[in-house]
């Protein structure tokens, strides 16, 4: 399971027009669900995403985990995309919706996330603060 961490001053999540998810001050996650995937990534990467320290403190340095903040995942296949062959990516490595649904769920549920709409095209509007961005793997 990976998950693509933003600060976001503010984020959004759209479906044909209409916005189904905002958030203000927090932490935007793209989350991508592989096949060999299963609670216990779920579990484990939604602790450490909640516990992240990249919030400022009193002195400005990045030493705050999520807290009170907001928390927006939207469900994102892409990240296990394979680019290298050709100019096509591959998603072999990419859980099918039927399995990543549920995972990523569970992921929202214990993060305390709000949801984009998984499986939909959607748009995803954000204010990154920092700009603050990491990888995480679980």
């Amino acid at each position: 399971m990976r998950a693509l961490v933003q600060r976001v001053l503010r984020a959004s999540v759209s479906v044909d027009g209409e916005t189904v998810s905002e958030i203000g001050p927090g932490l935007l996650v793209l989350l991508g669900v592989s096949r060999a995937d299963g609670p216990e990534q779920a579990e484990r990467l939604a602790r450490r995403v909640r516990s992240l320290r990249v919030f400022p403190d009193a002195a400005g340095n990045m030493n705050e985990p999520l807290g009170e903040r907001e928390l927006l995942c939207v469900s994102q296949f892409t990240l296990y995309a394979d680019t290298r062959r050709g100019n096509r990516p591959g998603f072999a490595e990419a859980a099918p919706g039927e399995a990543a649904e549920p995972l990523y769920e569970r992921f929202c549920e214990l993060a305390g996330a709000r949801r984009g709409v998984f499986g939909a095209a959607m748009q995803v509007e954000l204010v990154n603060d920092g700009p603050v961005t990491l990888l995480l793997e679980a």
